[in-house]
């Protein structure tokens, strides 16, 4: 991986990691586009800078998550937590058979732009708008949904969890916000597990000039992400998902059209 294909790879990680949007999508797309290889480092380079992401999280709202007298907020993450942990333990062949399908991908982008267009008018009453009226079972039920994400790569995580939030009668700005906060424990043991598996298995990737790379990956990736969710609870409070929508049906379209047109007719 070069740098130039790193710092692509790590803006698009940082802009789409806490949008609705996948950024699984987004850097299971750019790779072939960017003529970069599946490798031990790329994939331990993919979860350095998803840390990095979500270390933007702690840090804008870095009081909610020390507010250690605050107890049951994170009781919440935890029982969150618990669908994805369990489906992602049950189905791993799947997911892993499903994240190398950018067929299957693309459609579910599609898919989950459709339910972006109308999920407004879909919950136009919606009330709760602090995170202490979110109740365990709700937060639970937030938790499902964000497991659909796992079993359908391409549907974003935070698309996912956003969704479920509003079915649980919470504001737009409430649902990505608890969205954030629930991508910090999951995401974190996920990424940690990744960066396990890749280490063990390919102690090699650690040497000196990837960790370069590494670190130039995460400060970018940070750094994106900061904005991003500036950007992103500012304007979904006044503007909705619509705009979303139509972004991933606009890219999902895309990406099938060059990968049964152009992709296709470039394989020997």
């Amino acid at each position: 991986m070069t740098y130039f294909q790193a710092l692509i790879i790590a803006i698009l990680e940082g802009i789409t990691e806490f949008l609705p949007i996948s950024s699984t999508a987004h850097m299971k797309m750019a790779n072939p586009l960017l003529h970069i290889a599946e490798s031990p480092f790329t994939n331990l380079f993919e979860v350095v800078i998803q840390l990095a992401a979500i270390l933007s999280v702690v840090v804008i709202y870095w009081k909610k998550f020390i507010d250690f007298k605050n107890i049951s907020f994170y009781i919440k993450l935890i029982v969150a937590m618990i669908p994805a942990l369990i489906i992602g333990a049950l189905l791993k062949k799947h997911i892993d058979s499903a994240l190398s399908n950018l067929t299957f991908i693309s459609i579910v982008m599609i898919g989950g732009g459709i339910i972006l267009l109308f999920i407004d008018k879909l919950f136009t009453r919606n009330n709760l708008e602090q995170e202490k009226n979110i109740s365990y079972p709700k937060a639970f039920i937030i938790g499902i949904f964000q497991s659909l994400s796992i079993i359908f790569p391409g549907l974003s995580r935070s698309a996912a969890t956003i969704i479920g939030g509003m079915t649980q009668k919470l504001t737009r700005k409430l649902a990505a916000e608890f969205s954030f906060f629930l991508a910090v424990p999951t995401m974190f043991a996920a990424s940690v597990k990744s960066f396990w598996d890749v280490y063990k298995d390919h102690p090699e990737v650690m040497a000196k000039d990837n960790m370069f790379t590494l670190a130039i990956g995460g400060a970018v990736s940070f750094v994106v992400a900061l904005f991003a969710i500036t950007f992103f609870i500012s304007y979904v409070s006044k503007h909705g998902f619509r705009l979303f929508g139509w972004y991933r049906i606009l890219l999902g379209t895309s990406f099938l059209v060059y990968l049964f047109f152009i992709a296709a007719n470039a394989t020997p």
